[in-house]
């Protein structure tokens, strides 16, 4: 896939709960659009990070900086010329406002049963969200689904197939 000429370069977040694959999904769907892909996560505080990994869920005052930080680095890529795709959870959707604030963009939001996320996040070595703070996601969440701006792809399924139908849903590119 290309993108296409008579757009701005495109700005995607990749969204859901932990465990759904957004870092997954996010760098292939980055990969085959051309354009740039950001890790939501490594733009974390670190206070926030070591406040999730001691299993304690974050506030609206703990992620605001975070969502600037990603606004910011939307627009400042979008700036230079280039796509952006980035991980982000943006669960409620005041969070999802202040991103819309980098331009327009779009949302793919990587939904599955709570099953599928807890045996996801069982699977993965090395990441700073615990198991138990899915609960606390699930709850935070407010179902973007009727959103204009956001595309809705169920996981449980390859990854091939999740990216494949994220793209297949987003407008800024031709087969």
């Amino acid at each position: 896939m290309t993108l296409r000429d008579d757009v701005a370069p495109p700005a995607i977040v990749v969204m859901g709960v932990c465990g759904c694959g957004k870092s997954s999904v996010g760098a292939a769907l980055a990969a085959r659009l051309g354009a740039d892909f950001i890790e939501g996560d490594a733009l974390h505080p670190p206070a926030s990070i070591a406040k999730m990994a001691r299993g304690e869920p974050l506030d609206d005052a703990d992620r605001q900086p975070w969502l600037e930080a990603i606004r910011q680095v939307m627009l400042d890529t979008r700036a230079a010329g280039r796509g952006v795709v980035v991980s982000c959870s943006a669960l409620r959707r005041t969070y999802r406002d202040h991103l819309r604030g980098a331009g327009t963009l779009r949302f793919v939001f990587l939904t599955g049963t709570k099953d599928v996320l807890a045996a996801r996040m069982g699977q993965r070595d090395g990441h700073f969200m615990p198991l138990t703070l899915l609960d606390s996601q699930l709850a935070t969440l407010e179902d973007p689904s009727g959103e204009a701006d956001v595309t809705t792809i169920d996981i449980d399924r390859p990854l091939s197939e999740v990216v494949a139908s994220a793209s297949a849903a987003l407008d800024f590119c031709r087969a």
